[in-house]
């Protein structure tokens, strides 16, 4: 308790102390000399970020926020599972009944609270959009946008659980499905918003209702295409049959006809990080680290994202779920973290130095405050013992040390920050398209050459240069460190062979868990219309 107090002191005089700092969100970029309505230097063609959803759709939207970025539902299980991400034991902290170790080891089972937040979560969504649909007041834009959004969450039922239901009236019910069914239900509802029969290397998408300008806010055709591309790179695993050709297509259509760019040099936001009295803090975030930023809602790299806002938008909580809770006093930030996301050590490692994302990404090492001086762990039994983030987890339990770890800060805070974060989540942006490009080219060619334009030019914007020869694993490795906190590693390390491995403190797992057990709470409260996944 004693320490609590001593932080929310200090944060409280630090916000007296700086209040007056300007904190207006400004975009500028070299490439024109353009402006939006509110006097915001954006890159042309980019979105102003100010077109909101409104009307019968806005809780179809609201609902893309549920779990997305927040501890508990979809995040967690795509980041715990997989290699990235690990949620240790820290003594009394973090156990919350084992569920996040089993996550891990994947031992985790149908009773696991995560996976019928998941559920709910995606169903909640698809309800609002079946009552907007019904509701009969929706433009033909606006039906094809509510589609899009439902196809979006029953794609991510079928990533997760499979065997699900279809249902598409408020208040109905379905039989439950195979994945086969599902995936065939997603694509016929993309290619029909589309207006297209199929995914071909001529396409015409001029019969869509769907519209074309950049408003990451409000799905286009481009947002329904990357969706549709995303489900053909992964119709190997959900259904046996592969799609790559047109994952392929979908994508290159994306990266030639859309109005984005890849966020590079004179891509550039103010720093709403940098502590006055800190001089190695930037003044600007350039490049890969702009578009994550608290002001990257008008960043020209968006396709489709869910708006966060700190006061109207809530859900995105990252500044509290990974950080040491001295943290609170490097930022001035309103509540004290939590102390729980670790980034496991091999997967730190696999960064090279000279890799801007390795910098965008992660807060490692000794910490300092929002004085410049060390930051000192409160938590600790030695009050004077600086708080330092080390790659090595000592454990996954009973005692991970608290400042064991690299921690995520991929989306970047802001000082005098809330819990609620203002930072835009990417459902899909233009670097993910290239990924999904580069892969598509390689499977459907067997040739790992293929891949290598779309990654250099990834590359080239962090400071890198080409990857050389490249495998399906060196590919892995490359896609997991320009996605990292994206929620696809576990999606990813599915498709190339590698979920039931090994890593760190997990040993070899069954391949029945590339699917989550339905939740033990829906079972029970189906009257026998679900059943449960094999193995579980």
């Amino acid at each position: 308790m004693n320490r609590f107090i001593k932080l929310t002191f200090l944060s409280s005089m630090l916000v007296i102390a700086y209040s007056c700092t300007d904190l207006d969100e400004v975009l500028e970029d070299e490439l024109t000399t353009e402006f939006s309505d509110d006097g915001v230097t954006v890159v042309e063609g980019a979105t102003d970020g100010g077109i909101l959803p409104s009307g019968a759709l806005t809780p179809s939207y609201d609902r893309l926020r549920n779990g997305s970025a927040g501890h508990g539902s979809y995040y967690s299980a795509q980041e715990v599972s997989s290699d990235e991400m690990t949620l240790g034991q820290k003594g009394g902290d973090w156990f919350d009944g084992g569920i996040w170790l089993r996550m891990h080891r994947h031992t985790f089972d149908a009773s696991n609270g995560t996976f019928n937040n998941i559920w709910n979560d995606a169903y909640g969504g698809i309800g609002e959009v079946n009552l907007a649909l019904n509701g009969g007041s929706l433009s033909p834009a606006e039906m094809a946008q509510a589609k899009t959004i439902r196809a979006f969450f029953y794609w991510r039922l079928l990533d997760n659980f499979g065997n699900v239901k279809i249902i598409t009236a408020p208040g109905g019910d379905a039989p439950q499905t195979d994945s086969q069914a599902a995936f065939n239900f997603v694509e016929s509802e993309l290619l029909s918003v589309l207006g297209i029969s199929a995914v071909t290397a001529s396409l015409d998408l001029s019969g869509s209702s769907l519209g074309t300008a950049a408003e990451p806010y409000l799905v286009n055709q481009f947002g329904a295409l990357g969706l549709l591309a995303k489900l053909y790179l992964n119709a190997e695993v959900y259904t046996g049959t592969p799609h790559y050709q047109e994952a392929d297509w979908a994508a290159t259509y994306i990266i030639d006809n859309g109005p984005y760019q890849l966020c590079a040099d004179g891509c550039t936001v103010i720093n709403l990080a940098q502590r006055p009295a800190v001089a190695s803090d930037p003044d600007n975030l350039e490049g890969y680290a702009a578009i994550f930023a608290p002001n990257n809602q008008f960043n020209p790299e968006m396709i489709w994202s869910i708006r966060y806002d700190a006061v109207s938008a809530g859900g995105m909580n990252f500044s509290q779920m990974n950080f040491h809770y001295s943290t609170q006093l490097t930022y001035a930030l309103d509540a004290q973290p939590w102390n729980g996301y670790q980034v496991v050590e091999e997967f730190y490692n696999s960064y090279d130095d000279a890799d801007a994302r390795k910098v965008a990404n992660f807060l490692s090492g000794p910490q300092l405050d929002f004085g410049g001086n060390a930051l000192l762990d409160f938590a600790a039994d030695d009050d004077n013992l600086q708080l330092n983030y080390t790659p090595n987890i000592s454990e996954l339990e009973p005692n991970s040390v608290r400042e064991s770890g690299v921690r995520g800060k991929k989306f970047s805070f802001q000082l005098f920050g809330r819990p609620e974060m203002n930072n835009d989540y990417p459902i899909f942006r233009l670097g993910q398209v290239h990924l999904i490009r580069a892969e598509a080219k390689a499977r459907a060619a067997g040739n790992w050459s293929l891949a290598e334009p779309d990654v250099t030019a990834l590359r080239a914007r962090v400071g890198l240069g080409p990857l050389g020869s490249i495998t399906a694993d060196t590919f892995l490795a490359e896609r997991g460190r320009e996605m990292f906190m994206e929620s696809s590693r576990r999606t990813d390390l599915i498709r190339f062979g590698k979920f039931g491995g090994s890593w760190w403190e997990k040993t070899n797992s069954d391949s029945f868990r590339t699917l989550f057990p339905i939740p033990l709470e829906q079972i029970n409260a189906s009257s026998g219309s679900l059943s449960q996944n094999p193995g579980y």
